[in-house]
């Protein structure tokens, strides 16, 4: 029987929809293939058919957080410490959580490094925070708050080459520092600036690899898709040192990094996700091209293990979608995520309510420079496993729904980006490397559209900047919310236009 759901009125069955939809013409070169930026920004566009309510978002170079009305005028704003780590969330009492980046921490530059966990009161003031940042191990990306009040978060874990090559690891895919595998914790809020790690899972206990016998987790990944292949991602890249330089002007890389030192982020895994009745984990895994879902349902101990827990499966990979060749079920040609952002289930009471929706960065793949937001209907099962056939890789073979816009190459966000599934049953996208935040029905046409007006002057403490600021990135936004009318932190809350309303910045700050 075909996977079917249904979108205000349109149904969508089996193989992937796409719907078109033209962005705003263009007024300046495009930058990196992607789509031109327009000459002015703040809004664009505003129809009938946008969604009620309000758009939270927080530019990567700045410390302010910002809820706008569909007229593209501030309502209300946050100001914290730290320019964002990531991901921020509105929470029921009108509270801001959100992953602040650690200003003075100099170990693990790379894209997405955060350090903080700040929860802003509506008034802005602090009422929580918890630093988690070392030379072993930092937080990144993006954070999930738990219905008990505690809060997810990813954190990366430094390994040496010699733990890496006696996990299994391929000796020339083993950079001088090592490698820095992703973990999830889970922490309880102990304020004003405290944190108890309660619970944790971590992917270095689920390896296998087939590359070397005398290695630990030996086997073939083709028969364990519950676990990871230690030698799954691509080929540790040949960075150039003309490269390089451009990546420590970035902050991607400390100054001392040498070409031979790339690699160690081999997962990068960028989102997480919590769903509450199944007391499961969602995660992006952009470096494979898979999103994954995990038990939280266990004990510390079981989630270091193959059993136990609500599933009986451990810490165990319970499902993976995306590229089936990272687990020896599938080829080059059966992948369909590259470098995608933002995997989440579309939460109870929107249309498509259990599905994942995804934002697909480099969905052209070898075909060209787009991305596309993709909608995907695991196969779960009454007891809360994934089907899953011998030798065969998970289903479903492709999309239940697809974003694209018309045409497709119009669309292109290389990097960060996200998407979100509205009440009214269209998807808020961002796409995030130029500030682009728009909003689009089911059949694909664009309702509401938006450009981040708004920089920062916010800095390292070497002086540079926290992420890339080339071409128009100056306006980059993480990921951007819709807040319905009805949300709880709303609720008995004045929100009218602020006067004066924040200034526009037409060119990036000195």
């Amino acid at each position: 029987m075909k996977a079917c759901t249904v979108i205000v009125g349109l149904a969508l069955c089996g193989a992937a929809v796409f719907g078109e939809a033209s962005l705003s013409e263009p007024a300046m070169p495009a930058a990196k293939g992607a789509a031109a930026v327009p000459a002015r920004r703040g809004l664009v566009k505003t129809t009938r058919a946008a969604s009620p309510g309000y758009v939270l978002f927080s530019p990567l170079l700045s410390n302010v957080t910002y809820l706008i009305d569909n007229q593209g005028r501030a309502v209300h704003t946050w100001k914290a410490i730290t320019s964002p780590g990531g991901d921020q969330i509105l929470l029921a009492d009108g509270s801001l959580l959100r992953l602040g980046r650690d200003l003075d921490f100099m170990h693990f530059r790379t894209g997405g490094v955060g350090g903080w966990i700040e929860r802003l009161g509506w008034d802005g003031e602090e009422a929580w925070a918890w630093n988690f940042a070392s030379e072993r191990a930092v937080l990144h990306h993006d954070i999930e708050p738990l219905p008990n009040g505690n809060v997810l978060a990813l954190a990366w874990e430094a390994k040496t080459p010699e733990q890496a090559r006696l996990a299994g690891r391929r000796a020339d895919r083993i950079p001088q520092q090592g490698l820095w595998p992703d973990w999830v914790l889970e922490v309880k809020p102990v304020p004003p600036r405290g944190g108890e790690i309660v619970w944790e899972w971590h992917v270095w206990d689920h390896l296998v690899q087939n590359q070397d016998a005398t290695g630990d987790s030996f086997a073939a990944p083709s028969e364990n898709p519950g676990l990871l292949d230690l030698n799954a991602d691509a080929p540790k890249p040949i960075v150039t040192g003309e490269e390089l330089a451009q990546l420590k002007a970035l902050g991607y890389v400390p100054d001392a990094a040498k070409p031979e030192d790339q690699g160690s982020d081999f997962l990068h895994v960028n989102a997480i996700d919590y769903h509450a009745g199944l007391d499961q984990i969602a995660l992006s895994v952009p470096n494979l091209g898979e999103l994954w879902i995990i038990d939280h349902g266990t004990t510390r101990a079981e989630a270091a293990t193959r059993r136990g827990g609500k599933r009986g499966r451990g810490g165990e990979i319970l499902y993976r979608w995306g590229n089936p060749s990272a687990y020896g079920r599938g080829g080059e040609a059966d992948r369909v995520f590259s470098g995608q952002h933002d995997a989440h289930w579309i939460p109870e009471g929107r249309p498509g309510a259990g599905h994942l929706l995804v934002f697909n960065n480099g969905a052209g793949g070898r075909s060209g420079k787009w991305s596309s937001v993709d909608e995907i209907v695991p196969p779960l099962l009454a007891s809360g496993l994934y089907a899953l056939a011998d030798r065969e890789p998970f289903a479903p073979r492709a999309p239940v729904w697809r974003y694209l816009a018309a045409p497709r190459e119009a669309f292109f966000a290389e990097f960060i980006s996200g998407a979100q599934r509205t009440q009214t049953g269209n998807t808020l996208i961002c796409a995030g490397p130029r500030g682009q935040i728009f909003e689009v029905t089911p059949s694909g046409a664009v309702a509401w559209e938006y450009w981040n007006p708004y920089l920062g002057s916010v800095r390292l403490s070497d002086g540079s900047t926290p992420q890339p600021v080339g071409d128009d990135e100056h306006y980059a936004v993480f990921r951007a919310k819709r807040i319905s009318p009805d949300d709880p932190a709303l609720r008995g809350r004045k929100l009218v236009p602020l006067d004066p309303q924040p200034p526009f910045v037409s060119k990036p700050a000195e």
